[in-house]
């Protein structure tokens, strides 16, 4: 069943149009994506590994994904969540949004983007999680140095907000 998504122009306003996966789409298009991080009480975080079939394969990234058509940011960070690790996040503490960047993209192939990043603090066991075979293939909780390390690697896949260079990420610890 094809995958659909509302389209934005530049300020974030819905057009009324939709826009197909997969499909070509204008520069000047925006569609909404959710990137959601995980934190644990020792200031970990988690990173999920694609799948080696998946754009990007082998890299390691935080749960996220585009919101569908109809969706509400949050509804669709706790679905991605839900979905790829198995993980419920709609009890206990609120997610707090940590930012909202636009990237315009126009590269043929790649669509332009709103960003939400959520932040999540919960201490989810290794064992707990139920991972989406299509989508993930492995998962680690990861200090700040070790996130650091694999990023100048090229480990992990670029981000829009990075889990340890925002306040917010450190705020009440």
């Amino acid at each position: 069943m094809p995958e659909f998504w509302d389209i934005y122009d530049e300020n974030r306003r819905k057009t009324g149009r939709l826009q197909q996966r997969g499909v070509p789409m204008s520069p000047d298009d925006y569609h909404l994506v959710v990137e959601i991080w995980l934190m644990n009480p020792r200031g970990e975080v988690l990173l999920t590994k694609r799948h080696p079939d998946k754009h990007y394969g082998g890299l390691w990234e935080c749960t996220g994904g585009s919101v569908l058509a109809g969706e509400e940011s949050l509804a669709a960070a706790l679905r991605e969540v839900r979905e790829e690790t198995g993980v419920d996040l709609s009890q206990g503490a609120p997610g707090v949004l940590l930012a909202s960047p636009t990237v315009r993209r126009d590269e043929p192939g790649k669509y332009s983007a709103h960003y939400d990043v959520y932040l999540f603090r919960r201490d989810v066991p290794l064992s707990a999680l139920v991972l989406q075979p299509e989508e993930v293939v492995d998962a680690k909780w990861v200090s700040r140095a070790e996130y650091e390390r694999m990023k100048a690697a090229g480990e992990v896949i670029s981000i829009q907000a990075e889990p340890f260079g925002e306040a917010s990420f450190n705020e009440g610890r």
